[in-house]
């Protein structure tokens, strides 16, 4: 996975799979797998998904050459409320984007070690090959 910066400011992590490194085959696919793993682990709770090209249709937004497919899969690890500013980075989503050839996957970095190396392993455990 690649540790980057969006609009400077956001830190995110990302990972490009190739469509022949995995046996998902669309974005519904990925979205499953990760939604499996959400549910195995104790330390999470599935909330939901967001189908995020259909909203952007519907609304009649801009969506960028080549997009097949937009999802978010979103959960929640929350193993403590310290404080009410936590709720200001909680739930937590991972983001599919779907192309020809690859996906993209991403999400931005919670600021738990311990949530950031379980979906990090989600995420490279897509790549099958």
């Amino acid at each position: 996975m690649e540790q980057t910066h969006f609009n400077e400011k956001y830190p995110v992590y990302e990972a490009r799979i190739e469509k022949d490194e995995t046996t998902a085959r669309s974005c519904r696919d990925v979205i499953e797998r990760l939604k499996a793993d959400i549910e195995a682990d104790k330390r999470t709770k599935f909330i939901g998904e967001f189908d995020h090209i259909a909203h952007t249709r519907d609304i009649g937004g801009d969506i960028a050459e080549g997009i097949l497919a937009a999802q978010h899969v979103v959960f929640c690890f929350g193993l403590k409320l310290p404080n009410a500013r936590v709720m200001a980075v909680r739930p937590r989503s991972i983001g599919v984007t779907e192309f020809d050839d690859h996906f993209i996957v991403n999400f931005l970095e919670p600021p738990m070690p311990m949530a950031t190396e379980a979906m990090e392993a989600w995420v490279k455990a897509l790549r099958d090959a």
